[in-house]
């Protein structure tokens, strides 16, 4: 039997969940995967997510304000980057989790029950 695990302290609880919720949007999780590729200008991700200019700038300021993502000024445009490789770890994980369920690969199988 193993050691109980470390208590975890409310307001560290609350960060983590505070992240979750940031990347329970589609539309942010979109653009974070998208940003953990390459730096893009809000029309580009636009482009990609199928949604307007005015969509994508709202949720990146919510992912800036969080300290996920940041922007450099290229010209006339924002180029924006993700500042938080942890995040980007997270997503990833996130998507390739999802991409083992369906398509019934044996390391999914395994973990489901657990």
């Amino acid at each position: 039997m193993s050691a109980p695990p470390d208590p975890l302290p409310p307001d560290l609880l609350q960060d983590a969940a505070a992240t979750f919720g940031l990347l329970s949007a589609t539309v942010r999780l979109h653009l974070l995967w998208l940003l953990a590729h390459d730096e893009r200008d809000v029309g580009t991700l636009a482009e990609e997510t199928g949604q307007s200019v005015a969509t994508v700038s709202h949720h990146l300021g919510k992912l800036k304000l969080a300290g996920l993502v940041r922007a450099r000024r290229h010209g006339k445009h924002q180029i924006h980057y993700i500042d938080d490789p942890h995040v980007v770890d997270i997503v990833r994980l996130a998507v390739q989790h999802h991409r083992e369920l369906r398509t019934g690969s044996p390391r999914s199988r395994r973990t489901r029950g657990a």
